[in-house]
C-alpha cells in the first residue's frame, strides 16, 4: 500500500483571475457596498476566504482598502505573483483573526461557508471581525423549493450535491438557515440579495448583516 499525501489547503488556482461566479457576485457586491455610503476612512474591508486575490483587487480598484485570508496556499501564490500589492496572508475562520489583525467597518466573504465544517466558528469570526455597527456581506450558493425542483427534474442533482468534488460544498444553505446562522452569532437587521438567474432560481444570495 502506498501512502498518499492530499493537500487539503483548499483549491487549486492556475490564475490570478476573476471566475464566472464573479460575473454576478461582484455587481452585486458592488451595489451593497454603495448602499453602506461609507466615510473615506471606512472603506476598510476585511476580505474572509481571498483566494486568488481577484475579488480583493476589484475592491482595491473601486477605491477600498483590503485586508484578507485564506487557506489555499495556491491561491496566495497566484494572488502574490498577479497583485503584489496587497495585503493577503495566510488564515482561515478557524483562527483568530481579530486579534491579529483588528477589527473593520465590513467583512465580506463570498462562497466559502459552504465548505466550512464549522459554520458556526465561521460566523463568530465575522463577528469578532468587525465594529461595532459594521457590516458582514456573505455570499453562498441559493437553495429553495423551486430551485430544488428544477434541479431534480432536469437531472442535475449529482452534479450539483456532487460527493466527487474535493474540497467543495459540504453545507448546503437556504435563506432560513443562513439566517438562523447569522442572528445566533449575534447579528441583526439581515437582508439576503439573489444574484445570477431569476430570483427562484437564482444561483447565489448574499447576506447583508449588521453588528449591534
Amino acid at each position: 500500500m502506498t501512502d498518499t499525501v492530499v493537500d487539503i489547503s483548499g483549491y487549486v488556482y492556475e490564475d490570478g483571475e476573476l471566475n464566472e461566479s464573479h460575473q454576478y457576485l461582484i455587481p452585486t457586491l458592488l451595489s451593497v457596498l454603495a448602499e453602506l455610503s461609507l466615510e473615506p476612512k471606512d472603506r476598510r474591508v476585511f476580505e474572509l476566504g481571498c483566494g486568488n486575490g481577484a475579488v480583493a483587487a476589484v475592491l482595491t480598484q473601486k477605491g477600498y482598502h483590503t485586508t484578507g485570508v485564506d487557506v489555499s496556499t495556491q491561491g496566495l501564490e497566484q494572488a502574490r505573483r498577479r497583485y503584489p500589492y496587497l495585503l493577503l496572508r495566510p488564515g482561515s475562520a478557524y483562527d483568530r483573526l481579530a486579534d491579529t489583525y483588528g477589527r473593520f467597518p465590513v467583512v465580506i466573504s463570498l462562497e466559502v461557508v459552504e465548505h466550512l465544517y464549522a459554520p458556526r466558528t465561521f460566523a463568530k469570526t465575522l463577528y469578532d471581525l468587525l465594529e461595532p455597527s459594521g457590516t458582514a456581506i456573505v455570499s453562498t450558493p441559493y437553495h429553495g423549493y423551486w430551485k430544488n425542483v428544477a434541479l431534480a427534474l432536469t437531472g442535475r442533482l449529482d452534479a450539483h450535491f456532487t460527493a466527487l468534488w474535493d474540497h467543495g460544498h459540504i453545507k448546503f444553505w437556504s435563506v432560513r438557515t443562513l439566517t438562523a446562522l447569522l442572528l445566533e452569532a449575534g447579528f441583526r437587521d439581515i437582508a439576503i440579495v439573489r444574484a445570477g438567474r431569476i430570483p427562484v432560481l437564482a444561483k447565489s444570495m448574499i447576506a447583508v448583516a449588521r453588528k449591534p
